[in-house]
C-alpha cells in the first residue's frame, strides 16, 4: 500500500506547559550523547517514530506542572487557560490514559463508515469494512486523553494475508492534552493494490504508544479488497 499525506489533527499541544522542553532539557544533561549512534551519525526518526535509544524525562502530573511555574504569572495563566477545563483531572495521577470511542474508514466509495470501540473479542474477526482494488483510503480515530499529557503518540499499522505479512505503515500522531471534546484524527491515505492476487480477506493490527513506550490500544481487525 502506498501512503499520501494525511489530514491533520486538531491543535497539537506539544508546548502546552513546556513539558516537551522539560524533558528534552533533562534528556541532554542526563545523556549528551543519545543522539549518537556507533558510527558517529546522529538518530534520525523512522517515518516520524522516534528510533530505539530515545529516553524520555520523569513524568509530572498535570498538577506539579501547573505548580512548578506559578511564580510565573503569565505562564501559569498560560496554563491554566489551556488546562482549566480538565479539574477533575487535577488529582496527581500521574499516567496518562487514552481512550479510543471509534474507528472509522474514509473512502470515495462510500463516504464514512464508524465503528465503536472496543471491539467485542467474538466480533474481532468480522470484516470492518469492504474496499475496491486500486482504492484510496485513510482511517479516522476519535479518542480522548485523561489524566495527565500523552507526548508523542505514534501508530503502526501491520497488515497480513494468509499468515503472510504484507504491509506496514508507521505514524506520528503527536503530543495531547486532557480534554473535555474528544480528539479526531486520521492517519495517512493509503492505496489497496490491484489485481487478482490482490482480493481477498486481510488481518491487520493497529497499535499505538507514547514516547515512554506504553501502549494505548492494540486493535485486531479484517477488511476485504474486492474487484473494482
Amino acid at each position: 500500500m502506498e501512503g499520501g499525506k494525511g489530514v491533520e489533527a486538531g491543535p497539537s499541544t506539544a508546548g502546552v506547559v513546556s513539558e516537551t522542553q522539560e524533558r528534552q532539557k533533562k534528556m541532554t544533561e542526563k545523556a549528551p550523547a543519545e543522539t549518537v549512534i556507533d558510527d558517529g551519525e546522529e538518530e534520525e526518526e523512522d517515518n516520524g517514530v522516534p528510533v530505539a535509544g530515545f529516553v524520555p524525562g520523569p513524568l509530572l502530573s498535570l498538577k506539579e506542572q501547573i505548580e512548578k511555574d506559578k511564580d510565573d504569572d503569565s505562564l501559569r495563566r498560560w496554563k491554566e487557560k489551556l488546562l482549566g477545563c480538565v479539574e477533575g483531572d487535577l488529582n496527581g495521577q500521574m499516567e496518562p490514559e487514552v481512550k479510543f470511542h471509534s474507528i472509522g474508514i474514509i473512502c470515495n466509495d462510500f463516504g464514512e463508515i464508524n465503528t465503536p470501540l472496543p471491539v467485542d473479542d467474538n466480533q474481532s474477526d468480522r470484516v470492518l469494512f469492504t474496499l475496491k482494488e486500486g482504492s484510496r483510503y485513510q482511517l479516522k480515530l476519535t479518542f480522548s486523553v485523561l489524566h495527565n499529557i500523552v507526548s508523542g503518540l505514534t501508530y503502526t499499522n501491520t497488515v497480513w494475508k494468509k499468515g503472510l505479512q504484507v504491509d506496514q505503515s508507521k505514524g506520528m500522531l503527536g503530543t495531547f492534552a486532557p480534554q473535555q471534546e474528544p480528539y479526531k484524527h486520521t492517519l495517512e491515505e493509503e492505496t489497496t493494490p490491484s489485481g487478482v492476487l490482490a482480493r481477498g480477506i486481510y488481518s491487520a493490527k493497529l497499535k499505538f504508544e507514547d514516547d515512554d513506550r506504553r501502549c494505548h490500544m492494540d486493535l485486531k481487525y479484517s477488511f476485504e479488497i474486492k474487484k473494482s
